[in-house]
């Protein structure tokens, strides 16, 4: 089927069932068991056994694995905190340091630490979102827009400061092509990759100046009474919490310098955030039991509250994780990809390919499996058309970081979610007109430089 239409079918009952019940697990299973209808040729019994063993095989990817448990386990982190009063601590210190002291300030915290560590996505996100999450409530801003300030800041530095797991994985992209700077053509994709620059800014717009458009302006803070924690009235020490964060970041940092012997975009993010978590439970465990801010018993009651929180959200992690398996079995990546090869006017070619890289990523959930398709594509096109091969590739990477913003199926989406702690159909609802938005304006851009050649 990875010549036909069809293969579009999946991925759109997926995001029609998920706009419509508003429900991602319900979505992502419905889109799961229709992909394996299709790939076993409308045989319900193999459709069964194929979706569980879909779902199974998640875990058979040692990533995977450790992602699952490390998004398990912030949820333990989070909680433990909260119950010791060390975010309390954290927000007092903030107050008296005069550095977090009216609603911009709130929101320029998560905005300004999305951006800082751009070595991993989901280690900014959840450490942002860790960071933020109490003094967005304290300061009446909603978690929507914590949501968002997060999405729009990690996923674009990730893309645009190359020092990460993403660069090492574009750089592989293009090494098959014997460039003499495969380096240089990376790093002057940044100049050319206009939607992560102009999400990025709108992000710091939205944060600077308290503005915000359409469903986002309309969200509405936590109040304590949807809170479902019991009032935290204790108030630990402030570096309770900071230095659990800071250990988090530095056994990351120094997890993938390891595992990439001395390189640090070669390094494993996946098993690099996993040990880092688990440090940091650790380090926030003994402050506890020093400060005697909780019994042993009531730690361990926090750590399996923390993470039973977290169940439905990382359940829809791990079926995003399942579906986008299955969809490269069905093909529907490679079927869009083949849309591209018809002939087009020159100026053109980069909003056709920012477009097709946006619908992949929004439909499959992914925007690395779209460079891995798209990246290969892109460069002869550059070859043979004469236009700037940093150009054609940003254009790929722009959109498959627009498709994953916009994609309600998207594991990114899905991190940024949790890491707020907002409903995840309101982060979705909310977000998509800013990443409508920024798509048009740089579909226009990407027009009037292809005009100039």
């Amino acid at each position: 089927m990875q010549d036909s239409a069809l293969s579009l079918l999946p991925p759109l009952i997926a995001i029609i069932i998920a706009v419509w019940k508003r429900n991602a697990l319900i979505a992502l299973l419905c889109g799961l068991m229709c992909t394996y209808f299709m790939v076993n040729s409308f045989n319900p019994l193999l459709m069964l056994s194929d979706s569980a063993l879909g779902v199974v095989g998640v875990f058979s990817s040692t990533g995977n694995t450790y992602i699952v448990a490390f998004s398990l386990l912030i949820g333990a982190l989070v909680t433990l905190m909260n119950q010791s009063g060390a975010v309390n601590g954290f927000i007092e210190s903030l107050a008296k340091l005069n550095l977090v002291k009216n609603k911009r300030q709130a929101a320029m915290l998560p905005t300004i630490i999305g951006t800082s560590i751009f070595t991993d996505t989901n280690l900014s996100m959840f450490t942002a979102g860790m960071a933020s999450q109490k003094v967005f409530d304290t300061h009446k801003l909603s978690r929507a827009r914590l949501a968002y300030l997060l999405d729009s800041t990690c996923a674009p530095v990730s893309i645009l400061f190359l020092v990460n797991g993403w660069g090492a994985y574009v750089l592989g992209l293009l090494d098959g092509y014997n460039f003499s700077d495969p380096v240089g053509i990376l790093i002057g994709t940044i100049g050319y990759n206009f939607y992560a620059i102009i999400a990025l800014a709108l992000a710091y717009y939205t944060a600077f100046s308290g503005k915000a458009y359409g469903s986002l302006g309309l969200a509405q803070p936590i109040t304590q009474e949807q809170n479902n924690e019991q009032l935290i009235t204790k108030t630990a020490p402030a570096m309770v919490m900071w230095f659990p964060l800071l250990t988090l970041l530095i056994t990351t940092l120094g997890l993938l310098w390891f595992t990439g012997d001395g390189d640090i975009r070669q390094g494993s993010g996946s098993f690099s955030v996993f040990w880092a978590i688990i440090s940091a439970l650790v380090c926030l465990t003994l402050f506890i039991l020093s400060y005697k801010l909780l019994s042993v018993t009531a730690i361990f009651a926090g750590i399996v509250t923390g993470t039973k929180k977290m169940l439905p959200a990382v359940g829809v992690l791990v079926l995003s994780f399942a579906f986008g398996s299955a969809i490269k079995l069905l093909g529907t990546g490679i079927y869009v990809s083949q849309l591209i090869n018809m002939e087009f006017p020159l100026f053109l070619m980069a909003p056709i390919l920012f477009i097709v890289a946006g619908i992949m990523a929004f439909a499959t959930g992914t925007s690395w499996g779209t460079f891995a398709i798209l990246v290969p594509i892109a460069v002869p096109v550059a070859q043979q058309s004469g236009l700037p091969i940093e150009f054609m590739v940003a254009a790929v990477l722009g959109g498959g970081v627009f498709g994953d913003h916009a994609s309600p199926i998207s594991d990114t989406t899905v991190v940024a979610s949790i890491a707020s702690g907002c409903d995840h159909f309101e982060h979705v609802k909310t977000q998509l007109p800013y990443t409508l938005f920024g798509g048009v304006i740089t579909i226009a851009i990407y027009t009037l430089i292809g005009l100039s050649y």
